[in-house]
């Protein structure tokens, strides 16, 4: 009888259960088990390695559809994931877009990895950093963009010690206990991944922030070009103006929603551009239009239009999802929801589940006098999450209205039976754990 083969899913549940420890910063680990590897981290594509607290996600999303759009293969390592642990792992293709990992790889590269650690100790994160150096060293491409996981200093893909460029997307409070309490302590963990003589893209900070970073530039001797002083990114008679000291560009604006993503976009447009020079190809005009106008993030500031969800409500409702949990990630969705509100006036309601891990006063404060009301629920298969009625308590609180529910669907079915025929705005934020739970409650079961 044959043995079935094991998914890469259960793998990787198989080594959380024999590496139960989340996150535990060190690079001592990580670097034992890649010397067994053979470093597969020095043969992998010319890499841009992002750090920050926010935009990471869709300043890669901009950075990969522009280098696509140049004719360029992309790897890509992201994280968390939504649906499956391949989505971490884009494999970059040299005809069109590249595509996330199968399971066969992910299970081969996954054994590899075990084997070579054996029994020692180790975080389950930093074997599967150890998956991305060797799917990206064993499968060719021209460029890879590596997102750090936590932090930046003792985060387990800083073992990159010559990467091409490196950015740095706003900072903002998140994992103090790790990472400290001070902002300034918080931008010297994400200011560690700056190397010696590597150009480092610094998108737009406070002023704090900036000092720290400029400090460590300046001790690695790192070019630095940093937003709204060396390059710019603005909303103009519908476009997107793009300005360094070498060039100006009138490009479409994202589609992603948010006045945030104009920035976003700005930081991947300089960092391309200074990856260009770096390694040397051509980057064209119609690329970055195109890839302006294709990126896209899934779970950040997405609207909803169709599904099960969508079909609840009295037609002209919104449903938006967002997983963004701490407080920097709810100023700019706040900010958003009101340029919504100038717009057309709805009544928004939140929906909100959120880890016990994350700052649920500061993320609701920013929500003041603008939310009517906030539903909290229980985050389905999550144990480490708020319970509903604690949760509640806190946006409470704040000063603002709020219910318990049990579950997503019950806050959904609550909003269906109170609005009748009101016209709301529903944002279903807080983690994007949730934001999985709205997606399958749609009948959405993949990307």
């Amino acid at each position: 009888m044959n043995k079935r083969i094991r998914s890469a899913k259960e793998k990787i549940e198989t080594l959380m259960y024999a590496h139960p420890k989340g996150y535990d910063l060190n690079l001592q680990r990580i670097s034992v088990l890649l010397e067994k590897l053979g470093n597969p981290q020095e043969r992998i594509p010319p890499v841009i390695h992002v750090a920050g607290t926010n935009g990471k996600g869709s300043t890669i999303a901009f950075m990969r559809s522009i280098l696509e759009a140049n004719g360029l293969a992309v790897h890509v390592h992201t994280s968390p994931h939504i649906f499956s642990w391949h989505e971490r792992y884009r494999i970059g293709q040299y005809k069109g877009k590249g595509k996330f990992v199968d399971d066969e790889k992910l299970s081969i590269a996954i054994d590899k990895v075990a084997a070579a650690n054996g029994n020692q100790n180790i975080t389950v994160f930093e074997i599967l950093v150890a998956v991305m150096f060797i799917l990206f060293s064993e499968n060719p491409a021209d460029v890879s963009l590596v997102e750090v996981g936590l932090g930046g200093r003792l985060d387990a893909t800083n073992v990159i010690h010559n990467p091409a460029i490196t950015v740095i997307t706003p900072i903002s409070f998140d994992h103090e206990a790790l990472l400290g309490e001070k902002l300034s302590e918080i931008a010297f963990s994400k200011a560690g991944i700056i190397k010696n003589n590597v150009p480092v893209i610094v998108s737009a900070q406070k002023d704090e922030v900036i000092k720290i970073i400029e400090q460590q530039a300046s001790y690695r001797l790192a070019p630095i070009q940093i937003m709204n002083q060396n390059y710019l990114g603005l909303e103009k008679n519908g476009q997107l103006i793009y300005q360094d000291k070498k060039e100006f560009l009138s490009l479409p604006l994202p589609r992603m929603y948010g006045s945030h993503q104009i920035s976003n976009a700005t930081v991947a447009i300089s960092a391309v551009r200074a990856l260009s020079h770096k390694v040397g190809f051509s980057l064209t005009q119609k690329a970055l239009e195109r890839g302006i106008l294709e990126a896209e993030w899934l779970g950040r500031m997405q609207r909803i239009k169709q599904g099960p969800l969508i079909n609840m409500f009295p037609q002209g409702s919104e449903v938006w999802l967002d997983g963004g949990h701490n407080p920097g990630a709810a100023k700019v969705i706040a900010d958003f929801m009101k340029e919504l509100e100038k717009k057309e006036r709805k009544k928004l309601i939140l929906i909100c589940g959120m880890l016990k891990t994350k700052d649920a006063s500061g993320y609701f404060n920013e929500f003041k006098c603008l939310a009517k009301e906030v539903l909290t629920v229980s985050i389905k298969s999550r144990t480490s999450s708020y319970n509903a009625e604690e949760l509640s308590r806190i946006a409470y609180k704040c000063g603002l209205k709020t219910l318990p529910f049990p579950s997503l669907y019950d806050a959904m079915l609550f909003i269906k039976n109170h609005t009748k025929r009101e016209k709301s705005r529903i944002l279903i934020c807080g983690s994007l754990y949730l934001v999985n739970n709205t997606m399958t409650l749609n009948e959405i079961t993949s990307l």
